[in-house]
């Protein structure tokens, strides 16, 4: 963002400006502490902490710095961006191996792994000195799986040092993500993992294996006491398992989607107390917009903007309205359920929720049932619910489920063919394609009606009783293609994961690109819409 203060300032006093932040700064570049030359160098002045942070626009928030380093800093934040400057800088110089810097990089670019904890240990009990003289008394635990004895510390960087057999992966990029979520105060869980052989006490090193992207960005940030959970003469074969399966056949486990939209529902929940916090409004009041929640929450506008949407999808998920619920696996790892909980938002939620932030108020004509997010949120209900009962209730058996079943087919083994069609209806790239088609009819009704509707908002729009009956229509006829039970397609349209442009061509063609005949021609949707 621009600054009014330093446009208003002429050459003379954009030239004293610079000499004397040059001079806070002792010579050197806010960002990356490399020697400015003035008049010499090309330089910026900008904002430390952003406009859309709240950061002040006068001296007091402007840094000095090397053009090429502000235009290319990582950062909005001009500290942050100094902190991921000096990683790139340890990086540069880091004696690990070609594969980049490590743990151990970090540590020492910070005067961490120069010395070992000092301390000893009793069957119960492990005391060590902690900062300064310190002396630190904390239990000793027994891990109840694994049978290895630990303990909890928070102990200085110099102790601390990198366990590059166990644990030799380089420190990557996802450390900026870190660097920025500890600086805002955002506590992820940071305690690293590590070891000690109790043969070296009373002075061992501290050994850590695991955490060390989030052991490095609290360092990085100025941190020098970590905590870390320490096993005491651990079976390094247990530990070395452990870190490659966290990296290889876990891969970290993260949360699904329907999760992470619940959080953000809940997340949206916190924005509107603390807006109405700072506007003074009471705690029932609804007469913001969609738009003035976001806008109020500068700097975390696309967070918001994903919360509100978040609240939306939530709302249709888990409405007790939505009868597609049932056959929608939210963890997207069974073989149970028919439809991923990723199919359905890259098709229901991507094309029918409307991702512009409405300006009219929360509660809008909320009395009448003329809300457009409760209209929006009923009617993809109702069509979820819709779909449900014409393709898969009664139909689609669980008991059966989707594991292998193309092969199954392909074997001459006994498939329902009801069950079948289901199947092969909740394929996602064979859903984005025909819900597309819903959306055509719809915004057709419309204009024959003599009603332009904005296509990137259609189920804000009431739809009359006689579109509902076309789009009935529609997924009768659609189901009744005997594509879906052709057991020799098994073999050619159905016996792989196609791409949506393969089977975009083939509903408007009725073949495929590669040539095998699906539909005796392409779909026509007035006839389609026809009982």
């Amino acid at each position: 963002m621009g600054s009014l203060y330093l446009n208003g300032l002429n050459r003379d006093e954009r030239a004293a400006l610079e000499k004397q932040l040059w001079e806070q700064q002792a010579g050197k570049c806010f960002i990356s502490g490399r020697p400015i030359e003035i008049g010499l160098d090309e330089l910026d002045v900008d904002h430390i902490i952003p406009s859309r942070d709240y950061g002040k626009d006068d001296p007091t928030n402007f840094a000095l710095t090397l053009a090429s380093y502000n235009r290319s800093k990582q950062a909005a934040d001009l500290r942050v961006a100094r902190v991921l400057a000096r990683f790139d800088q340890i990086k540069e110089s880091a004696d690990s191996d070609d594969r980049g810097a490590n743990l151990n990089d970090v540590l020492k670019a910070y005067g961490g792994a120069s010395g070992t904890l000092r301390g000893r240990i009793s069957d119960t009990q492990m005391t060590y000195i902690g900062g300064g003289d310190d002396k630190v008394t904390v239990p000793i635990h027994t891990d109840r799986l694994s049978g290895m004895r630990y303990f909890f510390a928070v102990l200085p960087i110099a102790s601390i040092h990198h366990d590059e057999k166990i644990n030799p992966r380089p420190i990557g990029a996802n450390v900026r993500g870190l660097v920025e979520e500890f600086f805002k105060g955002r506590p992820q869980l940071q305690v690293a993992l590590g070891w000690i052989n109790s043969g070296e006490l009373p002075d061992a090193r501290v050994n850590i294996f695991d955490g060390q992207h989030k052991a490095a960005a609290q360092i990085l940030l100025g941190v020098t006491m970590l905590a870390v959970r320490v096993f005491i003469d651990p079976n390094f074969d247990i530990l070395l398992t452990t870190n490659t399966n966290a990296g290889t056949t876990l891969r970290q486990v993260a949360f699904d989607k329907s999760v992470q939209r619940r959080l953000g529902s809940a997340m949206l929940l916190d924005r509107i107390a603390r807006y109405r916090k700072d506007k003074g409004l009471p705690e029932d009041d609804e007469s913001f917009s969609e738009k003035a929640i976001v806008e109020h929450f500068k700097g975390d506008q696309r967070a918001v903007t994903r919360y509100v949407l978040d609240g939306i999808r939530n709302a249709i998920t888990y409405s007790p309205d939505n009868k597609l619920r049932d056959y929608i696996d939210n963890s997207g790892k069974g073989h149970e359920k028919p439809l991923s909980y990723s199919t359905i938002e890259k098709t229901f939620y991507s094309k029918f929720i409307g991702s512009s932030m409405l300006e009219t108020p929360w509660n809008y004509r909320s009395d009448v049932g003329e809300n457009p997010r409760t209209i929006e949120v009923g009617q993809i209900v109702r069509l979820m619910s819709l779909i449900s009962g014409k393709i898969y209730q009664g139909k689609y058996d669980e008991e059966v489920g989707t594991a292998k079943l193309e092969s199954k087919v392909q074997k001459g083994e006994d498939v329902p063919e009801k069950h079948l069609a289901a199947f092969r209806m909740a394929k996602e790239e064979i859903v984005y394609c025909w819900i597309s088609y819903i959306g055509k009819i719809i915004e057709n009704h419309f204009l024959m009606m003599g009603r332009v509707v904005d296509n990137q908002k259609l189920f804000q729009y009431p739809f009359p009783e006689q579109l509902w009956t076309n789009i009935g229509y529609f997924i009768d006829n659609l189901a009744r293609l005997p594509m879906w039970v052709n057991r020799d397609a098994s073999l050619t349209i159905f016996g792989g994961k196609q791409s949506y442009g393969f089977w975009q061509t083939i509903f408007e063609s009725g073949s495929s690109p590669t040539g095998h005949k699906a539909m005796p021609s392409g779909l026509n949707i007035m006839e389609m819409i026809k009982p």
